[in-house]
């Protein structure tokens, strides 16, 4: 969910492999990504179409990223000031 209020929130810096975004602490790194225009997180392995956010509360995995070199979803995960998220490589088939 993205925050607002802007007056209440701290605005903090993630990276997305490498991209420098801002996010307001409180949001889950795919509410974020998402807000400053970022809709797709991964390919499909055998379409190699763009995968994004989808349920937005963990059960589809379509946000699948990596957090610290663990596979995460970005929607359960929450932002924290110079968070470095990765996305996941083609595993040959769809997680």
């Amino acid at each position: 969910m993205r925050i607002h209020e802007t007056n209440h929130a701290v605005t903090v810096e993630l990276f997305l492999d490498g991209q420098r975004f801002t996010a307001r602490t409180g949001e889950s790194v795919a509410a974020a990504l998402f807000a400053s225009g970022v809709k797709a997180l991964r390919t499909s392995a055998h379409l190699h179409q763009p995968r994004g956010m989808f349920c937005l509360m963990g059960s589809c995995q379509e946000c699948l990223v990596m957090v610290g070199g663990r596979r995460v979803l970005a929607c359960q995960t929450p932002v924290t000031d110079g968070l470095h998220v990765e996305t996941v490589a083609e595993t040959g088939a769809d997680v």
